[in-house]
């Protein structure tokens, strides 16, 4: 295996730099970072493919750190000096390993159903954390995946990644941008499955969550934390729904990422005949 050593803040160490902040070069290269044990394994488990694994030269290894070198199949492999290695690791400890993981096409094909489709859309996100978190509610309840509209956060940021504590490997996430790609894509649910709930949220006292029948086909549409669902998407609702609050509530509406968690479970409750 071929090994490249990083000793200065050279060009491939800012190849690894840009990998981590900017958008437009991860884009460019076809590449993310990700670190951490989980979220390593998940990626390893679920088939994704590997530029390299970086590590610091001469570092002791765990039996785990050395298992995945030995292991995983990549172009090479990188070292860096202890220093370099945690400027690159968002960790308070720096990771003993980190991976280049290359990115996949956007194919909403890759969106595979165990039966009625159950599916996130996020609408423009603005919080990475946010985005993470839905990534790991949907791989907690057993959704089908998740998709993307509008300009918001990357996908691919290490901080998203992160944030979904490995699901982001496991459920199929992809970015739909034009309005016109996402009415072909329902229009062929429709004609595969006969019918499809798309449920748009809103925090006004619209029809309740719990009184939709969730056990059909569902997309669940989940506006920006800060605008809510974007004008454009609403005419593909068939219905607005809303998770009724306390009377006397002092907050306008829930986090995003919970308010996801509720109507996913909810779905999931249905689904299992309420015995959830």
């Amino acid at each position: 295996m071929k090994n490249l050593f990083i000793r200065t803040k050279d060009a491939d160490w800012q190849k690894l730099e840009v990998l981590k902040t900017n958008r437009n070069k991860r884009y460019r290269y076809f590449e993310f970072l990700a670190e951490g044990v989980r979220n390593i394994n998940e990626a390893r488990a679920n088939g994704w493919e590997f530029s390299s694994l970086i590590y610091a030269k001469n570092a002791p290894l765990s039996d785990w750190a050395k298992a995945v070198l030995r292991e995983t199949r990549t172009d090479f492999n990188i070292e860096l000096t202890p220093a370099l290695m945690a400027e690159l690791s968002d960790k308070d400890e720096t990771s003993e390993l980190m991976a280049v993981v290359k990115m996949r096409p956007d194919d909403p094909a890759a969106i595979r159903f165990r039966g009625a489709p159950l599916i996130g859309l996020f609408d423009r996100p603005s919080n990475k954390g946010n985005l993470g978190t839905i990534l790991r509610t949907l791989d907690c309840l057993g959704a089908d995946g998740l998709i993307l509209t509008g300009h918001g956060v990357d996908l691919y940021d290490p901080e998203v990644v992160g944030a979904s504590m490995g699901s982001f490997f496991k459920v199929p996430a992809v970015r739909i941008p034009k309005h016109g790609d996402l009415e072909q894509y329902f229009s062929r649910l429709r004609s595969e499955f006969g019918e499809l709930s798309v449920l748009g949220t809103t925090a006004h006292a619209e029809k309740p969550l719990w009184a939709c029948d969730l056990s059909r086909p569902t997309v669940f549409m989940i506006g920006c934390e800060t605008d809510g669902l974007s004008e454009g998407l609403r005419p593909f609702c068939t219905e607005l729904v809303t998770i009724p609050m306390a009377a006397d509530s002092s907050a306008s509406s829930f986090n995003v990422a919970c308010a996801a968690t509720v109507m996913f479970y909810e779905a999931v409750r249905q689904r299992s005949g309420g015995k959830t």
